[in-house]
């Protein structure tokens, strides 16, 4: 399994060369990015929601990072947060809360959404991706922070219906 430091590094180095796709796997994980000489042909790929039918799970990598390790004990400490839906993160990349530090946030706990109201935004090599809700309902939990790496998959909000 790649580190952080390492991923960074891969998307850095096929930022600056000439290829325009690259593939990794190793023990089961698999990378695979693409890269675009013109912006306007990026179709923004839509979120993964995750509908959830008994007790809320969350599945975790092997090996966490220690930030990762905080918050899931202080996770498991807290009372259970009631959900129905769970916003993932279409890729990987960073977490931006607002479109710029001097806004607020695009939801808070307790925003009404709709399918189409953004919800956040994932940079990932440089483009802007802004995420939808996809899902009606109320945002119960924000499960990441402001400016914090993002892997694919990884649960952003809960939301209730």
């Amino acid at each position: 399994m790649l580190n952080v430091e390492e991923l960074r590094e891969i998307i850095r180095m096929v930022d600056e060369s000439s290829i325009t796709e690259f593939s990794y796997e190793t023990n089961g994980t698999n990378i695979s990015m693409k890269k675009f000489s013109n912006q306007q042909q990026v179709s923004q790929p839509s979120p993964t929601i995750t509908e959830v039918t008994s007790q809320p799970t969350v599945e975790r990598e092997p090996q966490m990072r220690a930030q990762e390790t905080k918050e899931a004990t202080k996770e498991s400490s807290s009372a259970q947060v009631d959900y129905d839906y769970e916003i993932t993160s279409p890729m990987v990349g960073t977490f931006y809360s607002a479109s710029s530090p001097e806004k607020d946030a695009f939801v808070n706990k307790g925003t009404k959404v709709d399918p189409s109201s953004v919800v956040c935004i994932v940079e990932a090599m440089k483009l802007f991706n802004e995420i939808e809700a996809e899902v009606s309902g109320e945002i119960v939990e924000i499960l990441v922070e402001n400016g914090e790496l993002v892997e694919y998959g990884q649960p952003l909000f809960r939301v209730k219906k």
